[in-house]
């Protein structure tokens, strides 16, 4: 099936961003949205405290932005509303903090979905920023290779977890096949990318990975902020065992540790392998903790959490 046959021509496409106090980058990640060469026909901002928005940014003829309360806003919960807003046919969602890498980032994820009739979802390469750290570089290139991919249900024994990998750091999903299979839960403390994504690969449909729709976006996490994000990660784990248990994931991670180690040692960075054994130490720490977040106290998990407020909503509930 070619693009043109499975969108009936141009497929339309909606950029849809959650925005928490967006700081003055933001302004250029609009005015690259607004330069590409596949030009998008809205950009639907979903921004968290009004007080926190620059009027500004209302000049850029296709945005639209919606206001939310902080106790109104969720992982998953936000996005599936901003995608009963949109009735595109692709939906690409992205975080505030990542810049398209060139012209051709909308393009290229619209071809990535199109041009593979089963593909549900295809997410972007990240590049690391100009001030990244040497190990967050690596993480960045094991994470996202130079080679395009597509993973379906037949690739679980093979990549395990890997399978349901899907960022929304910059990930386009065709509104169609997004509807089929349920779309964002409405409550997620992490992950729901993840979620959505095996949501459709168990459904039948793939996961493109488009390794020429490249943006730059790199976080600086201190220990404790990867024991905390790792935490999450493993608590939405947990929450929705239905969809991990069956597949592999720590492996995944220990081979991360291993080939980083290797090419550390390779590169004569060999200085950089206890911070490579602290950053590894603390995000198991993290995981191991978040998937026995049952049998913990809430005042600890309040402690060791990047969401507090998910928790206080879990208790009020």
């Amino acid at each position: 099936m070619t693009h043109k046959e499975k969108y009936n021509g141009t497929a339309t496409v909606d950029v849809i961003i959650p925005a928490y106090r967006p700081g003055r980058e933001f302004g250029e990640l609009l005015h690259r949205l607004e330069e590409q060469e596949y030009r998008p026909r809205r950009i639907l901002v979903m921004n968290t405290g009004e007080q926190y928005w620059n009027r500004e940014w209302e000049k850029c003829p296709i945005l639209e932005v919606h206001h939310l309360e902080q106790k109104d806003f969720d992982h998953g919960g936000t996005r599936r509303r901003a995608a009963e807003l949109s009735n595109a046919d692709i939906m690409i969602f992205m975080t505030q903090d990542a810049l398209p890498a060139d012209r051709k980032v909308i393009g290229n994820l619209v071809c990535a979905v199109s041009e593979n009739p089963g593909a549900g979802a295809a997410y972007a390469r990240q590049l690391p920023r100009a001030d990244c750290r040497f190990l967050e570089c690596y993480t960045r290139s094991f994470n996202y290779p130079e080679q395009s991919s597509v993973k379906s249900l037949a690739d679980i024994d093979k990549y395990g977890i890997k399978t349901y990998f899907c960022s929304n750091v910059c990930a386009a999903y065709d509104k169609g096949i997004y509807l089929k299979t349920g779309g964002f839960t409405e409550r997620a403390i992490f992950n729901e990318d993840m979620i959505m994504a095996a949501n459709m690969v168990q459904a039948g449909y793939q996961i493109a990975y488009a390794a020429e729709a490249k943006v730059v976006h790199a976080h600086k996490y201190t220990y404790w902020q990867q024991l905390t994000r790792n935490f999450d990660m493993a608590v939405s784990q947990r929450q929705y065992r239905e969809i991990f248990e069956s597949v592999k994931s720590e492996s995944e991670g220990i081979r991360l540790v291993k080939q980083t180690a290797s090419y550390l040692l390779h590169k004569g960075k060999w200085y950089l392998v206890p911070d490579l054994v602290m950053q590894s130490g603390f995000k198991f720490i993290g995981y191991k903790l978040g998937l026995r977040y049952e049998k913990l106290p809430m005042w600890f998990i309040r402690k060791v959490t990047m969401n507090p407020r998910f928790w206080r909503e879990q208790e009020n509930r």
